[in-house]
């Protein structure tokens, strides 16, 4: 997996961070990449007051107080003569680290998933929602209790998808290599439905039941066809064991399937078409992180442009 270069990580919580730093460090050894340690503090409401009356600066003091957390929990790191920088700055969490990414081509974010508080029992946050739907870069977000190795790994695809062929190949490139390095077993997914089912089964535009099997056949097999085209190049084929071509919703079949396997991580893509103006994230992907359970590493297109500057 010698794909990334500039790593981020995100430490924004003070605990369950061990199991992805030591992922993260590993990662940056084989890759020969450059890893720096970040967080973001809040901005002090009450700092210019502060600043003026007393003289005092709160918040590079809350920023001096968490870069001396972050290089004590580094230390065992550096103390083992691997390179690990740190920085902190003051803001809105998920901006800053996206603007971190745009100002200094970071090609990967890392961080350990902050649960929602809300009442949805949801993996991931707000800040992690936020940077997955605007980060420019793969997000790797992992869980506080993860594997330290991973077993089992999940790619998503959508082979039929013509404007976003690269990001297919993306996903199980990632997928693949990052399988070999964890002598995991990798599942390959792919959901696919025919347009206006129910509609043609039990709507207004009703048609007999022999005509729709013919139609779900065609569409079954133009989806399997594509899927054969993708696969080739890894070695693998519509009609693998690990391989999983399903009719059916595609976020409640990832989902399913995910659990079924006790997949550790599911490498998806985050958009469904490119090239729109406000369009962030696309349904299916927005579902799956709305259901998942695991870890994720996410990716967008190359032409994906960040809403953040």
């Amino acid at each position: 997996m010698k794909r990334f270069k500039n790593i981020l990580f995100f430490a924004d919580r003070n605990d369950g961070l061990t199991t992805a730093l030591d992922r993260a460090v590993t990662l940056s050894e084989s890759n020969g990449a450059r890893l720096t340690v970040m967080d973001v503090t809040p901005d002090a409401g009450l700092s210019n007051y502060v600043r003026r009356t007393y003289d005092v600066d709160i918040n590079t003091q809350i920023r001096e107080q968490r870069l001396e957390a972050l290089e004590s929990l580094m230390r065992p790191y550096t103390d083992a003569d691997i390179p690990v920088y740190t920085r902190v700055v003051s803001g809105i969490a998920f901006l800053e680290v996206v603007r971190a990414v745009l100002r200094n081509s970071y090609d990967l974010v890392m961080k350990v998933a902050q649960y929602d508080t809300g009442l949805a029992p949801w993996l991931f946050g707000s800040t992690d929602m936020h940077l997955l739907r605007k980060c420019p870069c793969p997000v790797w977000i992992d869980q506080s209790d993860g594997a330290p190795v991973y077993q089992r790994l999940l790619a998503t695809v959508d082979p039929v998808n013509s404007e976003c062929g690269e990001l297919q190949r993306l996903i199980l490139d990632l997928a693949t290599s990052l399988a070999e390095r964890e002598q995991a077993t990798l599942e390959v997914v792919h959901a696919w439905e025919l347009p206006g089912e129910s509609m043609l089964a039990n709507g207004r535009g009703r048609i007999p039941r022999s005509e729709l099997d013919l139609l779900l056949e065609a569409c079954e097999s133009r989806h399997r066809e594509a899927m054969d085209t993708l696969l080739l190049p890894y070695g693998l084929s519509s009609e693998a064991s690990n391989v999983h071509l399903v009719r059916g919703r595609p976020a409640k079949i990832i989902s399913a399937l995910a659990r079924e396997k006790r997949a550790d991580l599911i490498v998806m893509g985050t958009i469904g078409r490119v090239g729109i103006p406000g369009l962030i994230i696309g349904n299916t992907a927005e579902d799956v992180l709305r259901e998942a359970q695991t870890a994720v590493l996410a990716v967008k297109p190359d032409a994906f442009v960040s809403p953040v500057s």
